[in-house]
C-alpha cells in the first residue's frame, strides 16, 4: 500500500506540474513610426508564434520558409490592419507594402505607408494580438531620423497622442491643454471659491487682474515643479492645505478693516498650494513628453482664461451690488466670507477625516 501510494503521488504531482508551451519566448511585437513631411512610413514586426496561432499555421515556422512572403502576405494584412488605428484628425488610410522575413526575430516584418502630410499630433491604438493577455506592442515614433519618443501597448492601454515638432504640433498642443486648464478650473469648486473669496471686497479691475495674475503665477511654479517630478507632496497633504487656504482668504476679508491690500501676495502664496492641485489633475490626463514645454504653458493659459472669466462675471456683480448700496455690498462681502469659511471648513474635515 505505501508503495501504490507513493506511485499515486508522483503521477498526481507529475499530472500537475506546469507543461512547456510550445509557444513563445518573446510575446512581443515592434513597431517603428517614422513621420516625413508628405507620408508616414511604418515596420512591423511579428513573432511567428503570435501570427501561427491566430492564422492556424502549425507549425508556425512555415512563416519563415522560403516564398512566405508572397504565400502569406495578404492573410497577416488583413488580419493585423484592424488592429492598428492611427488617427490625425480622423482615421488615417493604411498602405500596405512588402512583407519580409525576420529570421534572426523569429519573426515577419510587414510595412506600410500613410500618405498624409506631417500632423501636428499622431494619435496611435494598437491590442496586436487578443488571444494573449499579456502581448505587448513596442512603438518607436521618430521624425525624419530622429527618435522622439517610446511607448508601450497592452491589453490595458488606451489611445496615445504624439504632438510633433512643428507649428502644427505646437497648435496641436495648444488647441488640446488650453481647453483642459479652462475647463479644470471651472469644474473646481475650490479653486473657484478661492478666487470668489479674494473677490468679495472689491477693488479696481487693475487690482482684482493683480490678484488673479498672482494666484496663476504661484501655481505655475509649483504646477511646473510637480510635473517635472521635482517635488510632489501627497495629496494628503496638498488636498487639505487646499482647504485651509480658502478658510484663511474668508477669515481674512472680515478681519481685515481698512489696512493694506494684500490680496496679491495672498494669492501669490497660495497659489503655489493650488498649483499642486492642479498637478495631480494635469498628470492624469497626460503629459506629453516631447512637447512638455507648450503643454505646461497651455494648460496655464486655459487656467489663466478661466479664471480671468469668472473674475469678469462675479467682480461685475459684486460692482452693480456696490453701486446700489454701500451697506447692501458690505452685507455680502460679509455673508460671502462666511460661506467661502464654512465650505473651506467642511472640505478639510473631509478631506483630513473622511478621505
Amino acid at each position: 500500500m505505501p508503495f501504490r501510494f507513493s506511485v499515486l503521488l508522483v503521477v498526481c504531482l507529475t499530472a500537475a506540474l506546469p507543461r512547456p508551451v510550445s509557444a513563445h519566448p518573446a510575446p512581443f511585437s515592434y513597431l517603428d513610426l517614422i513621420i516625413r513631411d508628405e507620408a508616414i512610413d511604418g515596420i512591423l514586426v511579428l513573432h511567428v508564434v503570435d501570427v501561427g496561432h491566430d492564422l492556424g499555421i502549425d507549425p508556425a515556422e512555415r512563416l519563415l520558409e522560403p516564398g512566405a512572403e508572397a504565400r502569406y502576405r495578404d492573410r497577416i494584412v488583413e488580419l493585423i490592419g484592424p488592429r492598428i488605428t492611427l488617427r490625425a484628425g480622423g482615421v488615417l488610410p493604411i498602405e500596405w507594402l512588402g512583407m519580409e522575413l525576420a529570421p534572426e526575430r523569429h519573426g515577419v516584418a510587414v510595412r506600410f505607408r500613410v500618405p498624409v502630410a506631417r500632423p501636428g499630433a499622431l494619435s496611435v491604438l494598437t491590442w496586436m494580438f487578443p488571444y494573449d493577455p499579456i502581448h505587448q506592442t513596442f512603438v518607436n515614433v521618430y521624425e525624419d531620423a530622429e527618435l522622439r519618443q517610446q511607448m508601450i501597448f497592452n491589453a490595458a492601454s488606451g489611445e496615445y497622442v504624439y504632438y510633433t515638432g512643428s507649428t502644427q504640433g505646437a497648435l496641436a498642443v495648444m488647441g488640446t491643454f488650453i481647453p483642459a486648464g479652462v475647463r479644470h478650473i471651472m469644474i473646481g469648486p475650490d479653486h473657484i471659491l478661492f478666487l470668489i473669496g479674494l473677490l468679495l471686497l472689491g477693488g479696481s479691475w487693475t487690482a482684482l487682474i493683480k490678484i488673479v495674475t498672482a494666484f496663476t503665477l504661484g501655481h505655475s511654479v509649483t504646477l511646473s515643479l510637480a510635473a517635472l517630478n521635482l517635488m510632489t507632496p501627497s495629496d494628503r497633504v496638498v488636498e487639505p492645505a487646499i482647504a485651509l487656504s480658502i478658510v484663511f482668504v474668508g477669515a481674512d476679508n472680515l478681519v481685515r478693516g481698512t489696512g493694506r491690500d494684500v490680496r496679491a501676495w495672498i494669492a501669490l502664496v497660495f497659489g503655489l498650494v493650488h498649483g499642486f492641485g492642479f498637478a495631480n489633475v494635469l498628470r492624469e490626463f497626460g503629459l506629453p513628453t516631447e512637447a512638455l514645454g507648450w503643454s505646461l504653458f497651455s494648460f496655464n493659459l486655459g487656467v489663466e482664461i478661466g479664471q480671468l472669466a469668472i473674475v469678469l462675471v462675479v467682480a461685475s456683480a459684486l460692482a452693480s451690488i456696490r453701486r446700489q448700496s454701500d451697506v447692501m455690498g458690505y452685507r455680502v462681502a460679509v455673508a460671502g466670507s462666511v460661506v467661502v469659511i464654512a465650505a473651506g471648513g467642511y472640505w478639510f474635515v473631509e478631506r483630513v477625516f473622511f478621505s
